[in-house]
């Protein structure tokens, strides 16, 4: 069942000087409830912004989007409460996004107070959400410049479910960590959203790492989706020469194991996306 509509959305950012910059090209696609959708591209690519526009945080132009088959633009103030709950962001840099004045403490139930959600114990509340990511309870009363990158971003995840939402953007969650810990918070987002049957929106740039945890995947290129497919369909027969081209720069053991054996150095120009080849049920390719 769809949980989320996107159509046709476009979004531009305003110049000092000149025209609008468009950022998302025409974007459509849907999120089935209890599942991972992947979006993977280049910096650049338009997945952050588009996160943000399901969020909330950034308004879009054209098109709509919808949430459980209500437009997000129709809400109503107590709508719109409801929905912030129920559709949190895990952020790529845990420094930025944690409140430095804060205890661990506070940070967690910020957003249990903010939407006014009756906890019982403040205190057995932040050790089962600090349990939940792997932290022990000592964790509470530090604030975050005593905290390793993997422990605020854990904290970060905690935050966000403690407010029980049903949909979470990920905006690459673990590229601002160290490898060492990477696999880690990796590990702990999709053992989460398997125990909570969430739904996610997990934007990366390593197509490995997002093919771990998706069940299906968006390639975005210049602002345009130009392939969607599950995630074993995907790798087995891409279909666009830009996610051959993704394919080519991740690492392999073996250059025998590479998509494809030449790939040019050049920043490619596909042109715009005119229509969408359907090559199976699920397995949509760009036309330019």
């Amino acid at each position: 069942m769809s949980l989320m509509t996107i159509e046709q959305v476009d979004k531009f950012y305003p110049q000092k000087t000149g025209s609008p910059v468009q950022i998302l090209h025409n974007i459509s696609f849907t999120i089935n409830e209890g599942e991972v959708l992947g979006v993977v591209g280049e910096s650049g690519s338009g997945k952050s912004t588009l996160g943000k526009i399901l969020t909330k945080i950034e308004p879009y132009q054209h098109g709509s989007i919808h949430f459980k088959g209500q437009s997000i633009d129709t809400l109503s103030k107590k709508e719109l409460k409801n929905f912030r709950r129920q559709v949190q962001m895990i952020f790529q840099d845990p420094d930025s996004s944690l409140n430095p004045r804060m205890k661990v403490h506070d940070i967690i139930l910020e957003g249990v107070r903010g939407f006014g959600i009756q906890v019982g114990d403040k205190d057995a509340f932040v050790r089962e959400r600090l349990n939940e990511v792997g932290l022990s309870s000592q964790f509470k009363d530090r604030y975050p410049s005593e905290l390793s990158g993997g422990q605020k971003q854990r904290v970060g995840i905690a935050r966000a479910l403690a407010v029980e939402p049903e949909f979470l953007v990920a905006d690459e969650p673990i590229s601002a960590l160290d490898v060492s810990v990477q696999a880690q918070v990796l590990n702990l987002i999709r053992k989460l959203q398997r125990e909570k049957e969430l739904t996610y929106l997990f934007i990366g740039h390593d197509l490995n790492v997002v093919r771990y945890i998706s069940d299906r995947i968006i390639v975005m290129y210049n602002g345009s989706i130009l392939e969607i497919a599950e995630s074993e369909e995907l790798f087995s027969n891409p279909g666009h020469p830009y996610t051959k081209r993704l394919m080519n720069s991740s690492p392999v053991q073996h250059p025998k194991d590479r998509c494809i054996s030449e790939v040019s150095e050049d920043r490619p120009d596909y042109g715009a996306v005119k229509s969408y080849q359907q090559i199976s049920d699920s397995h949509l390719v760009a036309v330019h």
